[in-house]
């Protein structure tokens, strides 16, 4: 046996790159493994949007009670 008689080598019978299952499980795994990565960034930077609002909401209450403090007097 000859390497290009081996699946996914493109021997006789087979297009180049494809094994006996015409390539799909190799896109399959490589294509779920990018969405994957891609929520994992895109849920990063959602997280991120979150707590740099929630900072700003924060600050923003925190800067009215001086407000409200120093105008009680």
């Amino acid at each position: 046996m000859t390497p290009a008689d081996l699946p996914g080598s493109g021997g006789p019978g087979e297009p180049p790159g494809r094994g006996p299952d015409g390539g799909r499980a190799d896109r399959t795994v490589a294509d779920t493994d990018q969405r994957n990565r891609k929520a994992i960034s895109k849920g990063v930077w959602v997280r991120a949007f979150i707590y740099v609002i929630g900072l700003h909401v924060f600050g923003g209450f925190i800067m009215l009670l001086f407000f409200i403090g120093q105008h009680r007097h």
